[in-house]
């Protein structure tokens, strides 16, 4: 069974977890990436280097290399191909291809900011206000509705590229002009659709505690455990270091997140707790940054991947029961090249 990773980046970690899962079977971690210079393209057992997500060319490139390398499952690691694999999800299927990814709409919504937020307020679940633009968030501030700081990003965003925090009025002006101009001098210019002008989405601060949950799936879309991790240091957007904690309220939270998205497989989410109520930030149906902690603390859910794909019962208090009061955080480590 040979497993292919798209837009692996900076996940070798991943790919040992997928690594040391195959092995029994003798199966093989491919990954795609659009550079050759990243450490899970030098960690995986076959790597190439693929078209852009946003090449026409992409889907065709994707099928050709799955059927001639018999790639029996296929997951992202990004964002920006997963509307992609989610209209191939039925094509592949009939190719006996599993795509690892969630519905058309879950990955349309969790990729755009205010589709996240209108999700949110349709389910009644607590958010906060969204804008777009600086006079509307000024009006809201003046009726004491929110206040300063309040967060600039791109609608489009991830790895919190051009985001901006904004303390006043002059500075909420500036970074909402500034990240209209340069969102185009980025790789999310790729995701933002056609015609769209308000791609730049002003947010007030989250009140609380930041924590990440994993939002574990089967493969068929139901849900078997929640993960939460209190969040103790970020870098570049990321969990850089987190603590494992047993929490009813974010897991319940996350049980009912699976219940409406019914995704295969891992959503990442980012949440603030104030001790009354949960402030959903995020919801990524891929693996994310906070993954790690997960594992470490005796999640296995490339184990359990595997297991499903080979139609095998997994055994949650095997595989996906994870142990509180795990602290980690992240080091340096140096992949040499082969």
């Amino acid at each position: 069974m040979n497993l292919l990773i798209t837009c692996a980046g900076r996940r070798n970690y991943l790919v040992d977890y997928f690594k040391e899962a195959l092995q029994p079977l003798g199966g093989q971690v491919h990954v795609f990436n659009s550079v050759a210079d990243s450490s899970a393209f030098w960690q995986a057992d076959a790597a190439v280097v693929s078209p852009s997500a946003n090449d026409p060319h992409y889907p065709v490139f994707l099928e050709e290399y799955c059927l001639k390398h018999k790639i029996r499952a296929v997951l992202s690691c990004m964002d920006v191909d997963l509307d992609i694999l989610a209209g191939l999800k039925e094509k592949f299927a009939r190719l006996g291809i599993t795509v690892i990814v969630a519905d058309l709409w879950v990955t349309k919504m969790a990729l755009d900011k205010w589709m996240t937020h209108a999700f949110l307020v349709k389910h009644q679940l607590p958010t906060v206000p969204i804008y777009f633009e600086p006079a509307h968030a000024i009006a809201a501030i003046n009726k004491g509705e929110i206040q300063f700081p309040l967060f600039v990003k791109p609608r489009w965003g991830m790895g919190s590229i051009a985001l901006r925090r904004a303390e006043n009025e002059e500075e909420l002006d500036f970074y909402f002009r500034k990240n209209t101009k340069i969102i185009s001098a980025t790789y999310l210019k790729n995701v933002i659709p056609s015609k769209e002008e308000k791609s730049v989405v002003i947010q007030a601060m989250l009140p609380g505690q930041e924590y990440g949950l994993d939002v574990i799936n089967d493969l068929n879309g139901h849900h078997m455990v929640t993960v939460v991790k209190r969040k103790l240091a970020m870098r570049s957007g990321e969990t850089d270091r987190a603590i494992t904690e047993h929490h009813p309220q974010l897991e319940h939270l996350g049980a009912m997140i699976s219940k409406l998205t019914k995704h295969p497989g891992n959503l990442d989410m980012d949440v603030f707790w104030d001790e009354k109520n949960a402030y959903i930030l995020e919801c990524n149906p891929r693996f994310g940054g906070g993954y790690p902690f997960s594992h470490v603390a005796g999640v296995n859910l490339p184990k359990a991947i595997v297991s499903w794909l080979q139609n095998t019962t997994v055994s949650k208090d095997e595989l996906l029961n994870p142990r509180y009061g795990i602290e980690a955080i992240k080091g340096i480590s140096l992949i040499v090249k082969k």
